[in-house]
């Protein structure tokens, strides 16, 4: 094991240059938007330089898109707008490296990666604030859609991608193309044994307000049938019922 951080360019660079492949799956979301896009572009810059002529696959995180009225899919644009843009120019960076032959392959985690032993991601801190507020909460009606994927499923894909991905593709880790939002509070309610209600985004602050008010489900049917992949662990909603997330 080598221990480092995405400061550490040149840490990066020997690393990706004595192992088989790298999948990136580190940001530093403590820095802001800015601060993390420019820390995450030279984490990419090293690992896409140092693996250029050597046949090393490089797989980079990045997440799934939201596309007005519909799924969105892998043939989608990444469209630098908005607060990601910085990343996703990131992402688009990574895809015009795999045009001058790196083996570079994108994978698109939803909005929610569950499972056992996953601490950091919405649906503790959702959990968390039904528990300091006695109400387990979602934004309007609540009939918005998250995608999800559980995390066991999304590391079969992660091998997948560093096995067969072709370059510069573009693969979706999606288990659920969108669970609706009023149903994860619902779940975490009867959980704990509070009523699930709509309280307006604000209450939630950013950007947990913003992606509670959004719908965006994805698909990941392309990515099923380029390589493979069947998600078979449990959805999102049977997840929470398994309990784990309020022990």
């Amino acid at each position: 094991m080598l221990r480092g951080d995405l400061d550490d360019s040149e840490l990066l660079r020997t690393a990706t240059a004595n192992t088989d492949a790298v999948i990136h799956l580190a940001y530093r979301h403590d820095l802001g938007q800015i601060g993390g896009a420019e820390t995450d572009a030279k984490a990419i810059t090293a690992f896409i330089e140092t693996a250029a002529g050597t046949g090393k696959r490089v797989v980079i995180t990045g997440a799934t898109i939201s596309v007005p009225d519909r799924a969105a899919t892998e043939k989608d644009e990444l469209v630098p707008a908005g607060p990601i843009a910085a990343r996703i120019a990131n992402l688009r960076n990574a895809l015009a490296a795999a045009r001058s032959g790196v083996q570079v392959s994108l994978v698109m985690i939803p909005r929610t990666v569950h499972g056992n032993g996953e601490r950091h991601g919405f649906i503790p801190q959702l959990v968390a604030r039904a528990r300091a507020t006695g109400i387990s909460a979602y934004v309007g009606e609540g009939m918005n859609r998250w995608p999800a994927v559980h995390i066991a499923d999304a590391a079969t894909l992660y091998r997948l991608a560093v096995e067969n991905a072709p370059t510069g593709s573009v693969l979706n880790a999606v288990g659920e193309e969108g669970v609706r939002v009023r149903e994860i509070a619902e779940a975490i309610g009867r959980q704990l044994g509070i009523p699930a209600e709509p309280r307006p985004a604000t209450e939630f602050g950013m950007p947990l307000g913003a992606l509670l008010a959004g719908d965006m489900p994805a698909s990941s049917a392309l990515t099923r049938q380029l390589l493979g992949w069947n998600p078979t662990h449990p959805g999102l909603l049977d997840d929470i019922e398994l309990g784990h997330y309020f022990e």
